[in-house]
């Protein structure tokens, strides 16, 4: 996750994390010699240490990459991300003492329940060391947590919506982490299925190597692609200004076309600028390549950005006062493009524009220095995307796993109780920043 505030903004909230209001705090009781307890975040405090803690946890894991720490207050903070609107929440912190030893985060959607017609509550955001029992209070507080406000199953990591992480990774731990994914230990899944977790849906994401020079049958198809659509206009851009009128009615057409992807929650309008904001600084316009009808509708689109996994971890998650400069530099030292989004209007399909647009991207990444591709997530089930990649030479080089379980009318095995200690939270159980 990207910040979505000006640089202005950012520098101001770097060091700043806005008021809580007096809540509800739950806290379990003690749990065996180990003392283990879990507390709802209340305050400044305990948001820092739920935002830091996974830093402490993957100190030592090479592959981990820290979130933009200053885009983390945002994501939490009702004031700025809408989605809380539309949710109930919960922020858990366990303590064995005094010490944070891990942290998850509860969501039921409301608004993607009814419109699904599911009674699902969420977990994210999940880290513990390799600690049974300390993943076990954590689960089981959700768990209970969900129960009680009516939900019949717990799936996750699953947040808002499927444009945050989603799932853990089952394969492919030495491989690259990209924007918007999750990296985690192999025990984070034991843990998981330890705990009567199961699988809900792989996602998983190809690995495309980027042929140079450009096959002699991907420019005959191309080609055929052109003749068939002689009538369409492919757009290519080297500024973001002359991307920018584009925005919105590309994602719109992406709310069009993904009505049925797991997870997917559309953009409103303020969704889209916020998009924008936090995206097109670190996107070269050379990688988003349009497909406009007579009418100049946008029909088809794909947005790729260079890598920039290691640039994020060489500024330690902090974009200032230097560390937007080493992103930048990551990206054009980078040999991989990851792909972010793409879409066809379904009236346009299977005319040829995805080897239209494919192309095009090769050239661009060729002439970048890109030598492979990172296909993002792709739902295990969308087998035409899933075709297309691999007819691309694509292979399946990762895999997430959401995982899920059913509530019973059970409590879960946790000795959770419940402790007023200021006054109740706020309407829709919001627990954090307001």
């Amino acid at each position: 996750m990207l910040s979505k505030s000006s640089p202005k903004d950012q520098i101001e909230n770097e060091n700043k994390i806005s008021e809580l209001p007096p809540v509800t705090v739950h806290v379990s009781k003690p749990v065996s010699k180990s003392q283990i307890t879990i507390q709802e975040v209340t305050n400044k405090k305990q948001l820092h240490q739920f935002i830091h803690l996974p830093a402490e946890i993957h100190k030592d894991h090479s592959n981990w990459v820290p979130p933009i720490y200053m885009d983390e207050q945002e994501f939490f903070n009702p004031k700025k991300n809408k989605s809380f609107e539309v949710c109930d929440t919960i922020l858990l912190l366990a303590y064995k003492k005094e010490k944070v030893v891990g942290r998850i985060m509860g969501i039921i959607h409301r608004k993607y329940n009814a419109d699904h017609n599911e009674k699902h509550a969420r977990f994210a955001f999940f880290e513990t060391w390799n600690d049974a029992e300390v993943a076990s209070e954590l689960l089981h507080f959700v768990e209970n947590w969900g129960r009680e406000k009516g939900m019949e199953k717990l799936i996750g990591p699953l947040a808002f919506s499927d444009k945050d992480p989603q799932g853990f990774l089952i394969e492919g731990f030495d491989e690259p982490v990209v924007i918007a994914s999750n990296c985690n230990f192999p025990y984070q899944v034991d843990l998981l299925e330890q705990n009567s977790y199961s699988k809900e849906m792989d996602l998983v994401v190809y690995q495309i190597k980027i042929p140079n020079p450009i096959p002699e049958f991907y420019l005959k198809i191309q080609e055929r692609a052109i003749r068939m659509n002689k009538n369409m206009r492919l757009l290519e851009f080297t500024s973001r200004r002359k991307v920018k009128p584009y925005i919105h009615p590309v994602l719109h057409l992406l709310n069009r076309t993904f009505t049925e992807i797991f997870g997917f929650v559309p953009f409103t309008e303020a969704e889209m600028d916020d998009f924008a904001n936090r995206y097109l600084f670190l996107i070269n316009p050379r990688f988003i390549k349009i497909v406009v009808n007579p009418q100049s509708e946008v029909v088809a689109f794909v947005i790729g950005m260079s890598h920039i996994g290691d640039g994020i971890r060489k500024a330690k998650g902090y974009l200032f006062p230097f560390g937007i400069f080493q992103i930048f530099r990551a990206a054009r030292k980078s040999k991989q493009l990851n792909l972010l989004l793409g879409g066809i209007d379904p009236e346009y399909r299977g005319k040829g524009l995805d080897a239209m647009m494919g192309v095009k991207m090769f050239e661009s990444a060729i002439a970048l220095g890109k030598t492979n591709i990172d296909s993002h997530l792709e739902l295990e089930t969308n087998v035409k995307v899933r075709a297309e990649m691999e007819r691309m030479g694509g292979k399946v080089y990762k895999r997430f796993r959401i995982f899920g379980k059913t509530l019973t009318d059970q409590r879960s095995d946790s000795l959770v109780s419940t402790a007023t200690s200021q006054p109740p939270a706020g309407k829709n159980g919001r627990s954090v920043l307001k």
